[in-house]
């Protein structure tokens, strides 16, 4: 059973520590960035690929530090995501962050993790993530993607349309709920 409680988390009004420049230090960053382009993001790693420092420098609020994790990184930190192939490097700074109460991702390491990074749709505004509870990134990547088939571009039109409804109703919430209900039941099908 998936007990994990889904959140979207506003990164431009936090601060995300990534440990690692590599193939997976890149992929991390990249799924920061397309999901929130003003993340506020600080980069560690004694090695980057030059897609993660061109990334990197493209991004107005991405930091980057070319050498060793230090202790002193974990300052002012909201979220962590560790993204090395160095296990016990994970694990000490799990701890540290754990004393400091800082959130964790462990990159292929679930039992480390304080939460997942799901697969993510987006079309415009909308926004669906997909948990497999760590199981299959492989299954919740296929699953984004036949997702972002389905899902027509003009999403973004209906989703306007809604909110220019929604801003004109009167009543209380029970009363708006409804009135949202009755105009989308069946016409999303």
């Amino acid at each position: 059973m998936n007990t994990l409680f889904p959140i979207f988390v506003k990164l431009d009004q936090i601060q995300t520590l990534l440990v690692g420049g590599g193939n997976v230090g890149l992929e991390k960053l990249a799924a920061l960035l397309k999901n929130s382009p003003h993340a506020n993001v600080k980069v560690v790693a004694t090695y980057f690929l030059d897609e993660c420092l061109e990334l990197a420098q493209n991004a107005p609020n991405v930091q980057v530090f070319q050498r060793k994790f230090e202790i002193t990184d974990l300052e002012n930190i909201d979220l962590i995501i560790l993204a090395t192939d160095d296990r016990t490097l994970h694990e000490n700074i799990k701890i540290e962050a754990q004393k400091r109460h800082i959130l964790t991702n462990v990159a292929d390491t679930p039992p480390l993790c304080d939460f997942y990074l799901g697969s993510v749709v987006q079309k415009g505004d909308l926004k669906i993530g997909i948990s497999t509870n760590g199981k299959s990134p492989t299954l919740a990547k296929r699953l984004r993607e036949l997702f972002e088939e389905i899902f027509p571009d003009q999403i973004q039109e209906l989703l306007d349309n809604l909110q220019s409804y929604r801003n004109t109703l009167k009543g209380n919430f029970e009363e708006k709920i409804k009135a949202l209900n009755d105009l989308t039941v069946g016409k999303l099908k």
